[in-house]
């Protein structure tokens, strides 16, 4: 509601026409509908012209697969853009302070970030929804302890978000828990610091991105091999990017460091990195992710059972009877497998513990490191728990969670065998 004010004080020296947008995300139940119509008749009582709209966040995020504060970004962003585009509005305000900056910064140091998304938020850029609606950010510069300050000097009502209280959300935790911790043992002028640390690091960024353009641009360019590490990054985010590809990190310097090295990003292709820079994208017409699933009730005595051109036996032992080891035949701890386990193959972002590691990675790196051909990937079988947690992979090492230990009740002898080849045949286009 500062905003708000704000604007609406200046804008008749500026000739601004202002028009008040409001996104019910319909999480709060009566909250959510008090705070619709309290921007409505603030609205009102400014002579603004007054649009909103409403959506079913929780639903929204559950269908897409992402966290409600991404579904609450996406829908909201979506609306504002439509709303400009409908009004012919060109300029969008948003209200982020600098507290909303610094809390930015830690949400994304901790997803692990590089030096673009540690920037933060820009005083003006794109409508991620639309690129012809510009949003700017007046407030950036100003912390939430000024803006409260302004707002009882000047008697602005506003109403408090009862979500900010909630530590099931990261950003909440880092407000109420991080962040004090920070100011009084660490840094007194944290905000300070991180603003600063943001400017450098997202000056940076944009120094190697222009570097990465500059370079792409280029007819004749020099070797890939000579750019800098951050430019060759850059450089390759930028065209998986284009290719329609997410970036993230272990992609990026798995073709930044290995050329020719394809890798599986989604059910139909693959990338690689060729000796110039290029990134390539690869149809995969034979090599292909399979959704088909058995569900096994291990109860009882279980076999034979067929999956995948694999037969499988299982049978639950107590540790009193010695586990006799041979091929095609491992022994699990009953209790942490669980009653019910999943038959299936391997899907996109599969990650898997062997034994002897010290934490979970990509089964397609492991794929990788066992140098095991990309069309045979796709028909080995994995079993997963009923939490979808993966317990054995065909070909490697059992799962390190799930070996036998002192603790150990019960036994599950697990006995395979495959009867048919997995080996087929691909072509690769160049």
């Amino acid at each position: 509601m500062v905003l708000l004010r704000v604007l609406h004080q200046l804008a008749h020296n500026h000739q601004w026409t202002l028009i008040v947008a409001h996104f019910n995300h319909q999480l709060r139940g009566g909250d959510s509908e008090a705070d619709e119509q309290f921007v409505r008749v603030a609205s009102a009582e400014l002579k603004r012209k007054f649009v909103s709209a409403r959506g079913p966040v929780g639903a929204f995020a559950r269908r897409e697969g992402v966290s409600v504060e991404m579904a609450a970004r996406r829908l909201r962003h979506d609306f504002l853009a439509r709303s400009a585009k409908r009004l012919r509005v060109r300029t969008i305000a948003l209200a982020h302070h600098e507290d909303d900056q610094v809390e930015l910064f830690f949400l994304r140091l901790l997803r692990g970030a590089g030096g673009g998304g540690l920037a933060g938020m820009k005083w003006i850029n794109t409508s991620p929804s639309d690129g012809a609606i510009q949003l700017v950010r007046p407030l950036l510069g100003q912390s939430r302890a000024a803006l409260r300050r302004y707002s009882e000097e000047e008697g602005v009502a506003f109403r408090e978000d009862a979500t900010n209280a909630d530590l099931d959300f990261q950003r909440n935790r880092i407000r109420q828990k991080l962040l004090p911790m920070l100011l009084q043992e660490y840094q007194p002028a944290l905000s300070r610091t991180i603003v600063r640390a943001m400017d450098i690091l997202g000056e940076e960024a944009d120094f190697s991105r222009r570097a990465a353009d500059d370079w792409l641009l280029k007819k004749k360019r020099d070797p890939f091999v000579n750019l800098h590490a951050a430019v060759q990054r850059q450089v390759i985010q930028i065209q998986l990017i284009k290719h329609g590809v997410n970036p993230d990190f272990d992609l990026v310097e798995r073709l930044r460091v290995f050329p020719a090295s394809s890798v599986s990003v989604g059910p139909k292709f693959a990338v690689y990195r060729d000796d110039r820079g290029c990134v390539r994208r690869q149809e995969t017409a034979c090599s292909h992710f399979k959704s088909d699933a058995l569900s096994v009730d291990l109860k009882s005595d279980v076999g034979p059972v067929m999956f995948g051109g694999l037969q499988f036996n299982c049978r639950i032992h107590s540790t009193r009877s010695k586990p006799g080891f041979a091929k095609g035949r491992e022994y699990f701890d009953a209790d942490k497998v669980g009653s019910t386990i999943v038959l299936r193959h391997w899907r996109a972002g599969d990650r898997f513990q062997p034994i002897g590691r010290g934490h979970p990675v990509k089964l397609q790196d492991l794929f990788s490191d066992q140098k095991i051909p990309r069309a045979q990937r796709h028909q080995l079988v994995v079993a997963a728990t009923a939490g979808d947690e993966i317990f054995w992979v065909e070909g490697l090492r059992i799962g390190e969670r799930f070996k036998l230990d002192s603790r150990t009740v019960r036994r599950l002898k697990w006995q395979w065998s495959r009867r048919e080849s997995v080996v087929a045949s691909q072509s690769w286009p160049c």
